[in-house]
């Protein structure tokens, strides 16, 4: 094969959350195929220190700032009639550098990672296209707008309906459309339009995978601020700037602990993640809530906690923070959402609830047996060790970006 465009939402270092994890492990398995062009954003000053890793693993690349108001991107796309998704993500610079790089290079294969990219490929491209939406992201914007209301509800309602045929167009024209698990790959094939478009759009699933060496309880060791409460430390983790984090977070405070406290008053919830709101930060140091922020390395939070807790409401594809935990050897407690994709055995590697009185007692149960919880906890890292590796995620991707035939029928 010739080379490869990479086009990303956002810069693929440091592999520190969801979709940068995933697209920092695809983009260093396509450069040990071809060599890759990069076309990506940077979210602010720390993605920018991360160009010159970049540019050690790129042929080329275009870093630019994604500095568009909110507001703005939200005229363009009334405008245009277009999805606020893909105006945020519209940038001149990048449709320059693809412009310019597909009439000067070889390159056989575009790789587009997150459905606002699609936009960069143009019409005439005679090459391979390969999708990756990981989620379906127009599903996640219905569940926005059923819980919404108003003006905000209806924007998210045009937001659904429009990145719905958006992600239609793009399995109608991508060579392979991936997807994060079979569940998604499934509920993007029956939300494609009857006809042809569906009957010919290869979906198809690739799951992530996890570096368990580098999530190994006996590499980290366990946060000293952490350990200063007393326990059971419960821990959640995630970008907390992310609505369905920002929800579970509050679930979590609001419904799940007061039920744990009843019964657990020395019981703790340690929110770990960067750019928590000011309605997080402000529950910080009360009700055995503490709200931490970035922290340069996850392990050692992992290392401290008794238990890990998932309660997200609205979840899309699989939840990586349930990956690190149960790679670090903790027993999780999370929702039916959270759990989908990975095929774990529920009451043995996690443990799934549903309900807030369910989930606190599953944490109580926890707390109250230290050797349940260990049991758990060691089953849930001997299932990642033997089950979750990049390596065997990303198995088939030589296949789908065409360097191999394929000889075998596709499995969702």
């Amino acid at each position: 094969m010739g080379e490869i465009l990479f086009l990303s939402h956002r810069i693929p270092f440091p592999p520190d959350r969801g979709d940068k994890i995933r697209s920092h492990h695809i983009l260093k398995a396509l450069a040990r195929l071809a060599p890759v062009h990069v076309a990506t954003f940077a979210d602010d000053e720390q993605d920018r220190a991360y160009e010159a890793d970049l540019a050690d693993l790129a042929a080329s690349y275009r870093l630019v700032e994604r500095a568009k108001a909110l507001p703005v991107a939200g005229v363009e796309a009334l405008a245009s009639r277009r999805p606020l998704s893909l105006s945020a993500f519209h940038e001149r610079k990048l449709e320059a550098y693809v412009r310019e790089l597909l009439a000067q290079r070889p390159i056989d294969v575009i790789y587009v990672f997150s459905g606002q990219m699609a936009q960069y490929v143009p019409q005439g491209f005679t090459g391979r296209v390969i999708a990756d939406l990981v989620d379906v992201d127009s599903a996640k914007f219905e569940a926005y707008a059923a819980k919404g209301r108003g003006f905000r509800s209806w924007m998210e309602k045009r937001e659904a309906r429009l990145l719905r045929a958006e992600e239609a167009r793009i399995a109608a024209a991508a060579d392979v459309t991936l997807l994060i698990s079979g569940a998604e790959a499934e509920l993007l094939r029956s939300r494609l339009p009857d006809g042809p478009a569906r009957a010919t759009a290869r979906v198809r699933a690739m799951g992530n995978g996890l570096d368990a060496a580098y999530f190994d309880p006996a590499a980290a060791l366990p946060e000293p601020r952490m350990l200063a409460h007393e326990g059971p430390r419960i821990v959640f983790t995630g970008q907390m700037d992310y609505a369905p984090n920002i929800e579970a977070a509050t679930r979590a405070i609001e419904r799940i602990m007061p039920l744990v406290r009843e019964m657990c008053p020395s019981a703790s919830l340690h929110i770990v993640g960067r750019n928590p709101s000011s309605a997080l930060a402000a529950r910080s140091g009360r009700d055995g809530i503490m709200v931490w922020g970035r922290v340069d390395d996850i392990r050692p939070w992992l290392a401290a906690a008794d238990m890990a807790l998932v309660p997200l409401e609205i979840a899309r594809g699989v939840q990586n923070k349930v990956l690190e935990a149960m790679a670090m050897a903790l027993p999780v407690v999370l929702s039916p959402g959270a759990a989908t994709g990975i095929d774990a055995l529920d009451g043995k590697e996690f443990a799934v609830r549903e309900s807030d009185a369910a989930i606190a007692q599953a944490l109580l149960d926890l707390g109250r047996a230290p050797a349940l919880a260990r049991e758990m906890g060691q089953a849930a890292r001997d299932w990642i060790l033997a089950n979750a590796s990049w390596e065997a995620a990303l198995a088939r991707l030589p296949e789908y970006m065409g360097v191999m035939t394929e000889s075998t029928t596709d499995a969702v």
